[in-house]
């Protein structure tokens, strides 16, 4: 029996693009349009609009990566090929631990709705569970993880199964709520009473990047995808498109449907405290109760099925950590009848187990998790940018007109969205990175040294490190969320930009001398055990 294989190529360009949306589509949309109401107004709405530009042009560079570079797990992956496994092993680190608790996070969700129809879930006065709560969220996690330990197409059948019924309920809502929409609502107590500054605190903390966070589902899968070079950007670009304009549809007919008077009676900021569960609480006020119950339906479906893709992109993650030679080694062997990684998929299972545990709410980790992702985007551009230096020989399908600007932008732009997060955030997020650099050099005697020197490394890391720095300095210095207001705003967002374009060239030529790229099919197989 031989021990080595690659991963089997058996999702289809309508599987990958239900998983992108089905990504996109779980928890966060249903929380979040009064959210952004709450803190930037009626201006909130083009928020989404902006949000989506953003992930637009770092999925266009992940588009032109993921058919170059068809890798399981690649968004770990393409930072080593690049700068060394220095820098893989920092943005490993923050993604993993985003992503096995963003698995928590939506059984969390999950949780909370099922409590509105099961008393006992939900512990009085609070959103921590019961222990009935607790084992709720313990059998959801199982149920994800025997899915994806069987095989991809269960994993691609069941998530097909799910989000036929995730895309009906946000078009219902659509369609339902045009026919209550009020355009008073868009003026009646100001369209922007809080400024840009209001739709910086939307897109960063008020849920719309949380919303978006889809892309690296995609990506993950790429090594298991019919016909990559074609079937990824395509899936990329269509899941961001019709996401932004769902999302912006919602938050626009949302606002338009509020019963007036409600606005008055204590302004835009009380609308997240009057309409914790938008949706749900909307049809309510507008005597809609069979929407109502189709929405709390949907509340418990749809962070469901993210909690699945979450499950199977999280052991892609962890198997190509190991991968870079940074993590054990056992967690990149592949069961040869399945072919999935089940070692990794048993620490994502724990990990997720894990977080449930300190961070009983849904709200406790969303914040640190949407910048955490963030920050691992952030690399896409770098890493593209440094493959023009050092693999200019590679093989482009599809190939980024205007690369030279979209990829710069897409940094700037990702490291406003850190700096939007606030100090809070940022100290601990980037502080933890900043301290697994230090642990990195610490047990430098233990790390991979053959392809690439330590030496090598450490000046191929450098940029992100000050990078961390500075977005330290900046944060508490700055105007925005916990800063102490030594630089004002916009020259804040000035400063972020200038720092950002230095520290973008600086990565783009400060990359291996030349890039290190496997072929992807060296991953060990476990032998099958017919169990």
């Amino acid at each position: 029996m031989s021990d080595k294989g690659p991963f089997k190529k058996s999702i289809s360009l309508t599987d990958l693009i239900l998983i992108g949306l089905g990504a996109i589509f779980g928890s966060a949309w249903l929380f979040s349009v009064s959210n952004v109401a709450s803190k930037a107004g009626p201006l909130g709405s083009i928020s989404w609009f902006i949000g989506g530009v953003i992930i637009l042009l770092i999925g266009l560079v992940y588009a032109e990566l993921g058919a170059a570079l068809p890798r399981t797990g690649g968004i770990l992956r393409y930072p080593v090929y690049s700068h060394g496994p220095l820098v893989g092993y920092l943005i490993s680190f923050i993604t993993i631990v985003a992503y096995t608790s963003l698995i928590s996070i939506e059984v969390t969700a999950v949780r909370q709705y099922v409590a509105y129809w099961i008393p006992g879930l939900t512990k009085a006065g609070s959103d921590s569970p019961t222990i009935a709560g607790w084992l709720l969220q313990f059998a959801l996690l199982s149920l994800f993880f025997l899915l994806n330990y069987w095989s991809v197409k269960t994993f691609a059948k069941s998530n097909f199964i799910i989000s036929f019924f995730k895309y009906i309920v946000p078009i219902t809502i659509i369609i339902v709520l045009a026919f209550h929409f009020k355009s008073t609502n868009f003026t009646v107590q100001g369209f922007a009473p809080f400024g840009f500054n209001g739709v910086q605190a939307a897109i960063s903390t008020g849920g719309v990047m949380f919303a978006y966070l889809g892309l690296h589902p995609i990506v993950s899968v790429a090594g298991e995808v019919k016909n990559p070079q074609r079937n990824i950007p395509i899936a990329l670009i269509v899941c961001i498109v019709l996401a932004a304009i769902i999302y912006t549809l919602l938050q626009v007919l949302f606002i338009g449907s509020i019963p007036t008077d409600m606005i008055t009676a204590g302004g835009w900021e009380s609308i997240q405290e009057k309409f914790p569960l938008p949706f749900k609480d909307i049809s309510v006020a507008l005597g809609l109760g069979w929407l109502a119950t189709l929405v709390v339906l949907d509340a418990i479906i749809s962070p469901g099925g993210n909690g699945n893709i979450f499950m199977n992109t999280t052991s892609r993650l962890v198997y190509a950590w190991s991968r870079t030679g940074t993590l054990f080694n056992v967690f990149s062997k592949v069961n040869k009848k399945t072919g999935i990684p089940r070692p990794s998929l048993w620490l994502s299972f724990g990990l997720s187990i894990f977080w449930t545990l300190p961070f009983p709410s849904w709200n406790a980790l969303v914040n640190v998790c949407s910048v955490a992702l963030i920050l691992s985007y952030a690399i896409a551009p770098i890493s593209s940018a440094a493959f023009r230096v050092n693999a200019k020989d590679l093989k482009k399908p599809f190939t980024l007109k205007g690369m030279s600007i979209i990829a710069p932008l897409s940094f700037i732009f990702a490291s406003f969205i850190v700096y939007w997060s606030g100090w809070k955030t940022i100290s601990w997020l980037i502080g933890s990175q900043l301290l697994m650099f230090v642990i990195y050099l610490l047990f430098s005697k233990y790390v991979p040294k053959k392809d690439v020197s330590l030496k090598q490394q450490i000046k191929s890391s450098l940029w992100l490190v000050v990078y961390y720095i500075i977005m330290l300095i900046i944060s508490f210095a700055g105007s925005f969320s916990g800063g102490r207001e030594y630089i004002s705003n916009p020259l804040d967002l000035v400063i972020i930009a200038i720092v950002s374009l230095l520290i973008y060239f600086w990565a783009k030529y400060s990359g291996l001398p030349k890039a290190i790229i496997d072929s992807d099919h060296d991953a060990p197989v476990e032998a099958d055990t017919g169990k």
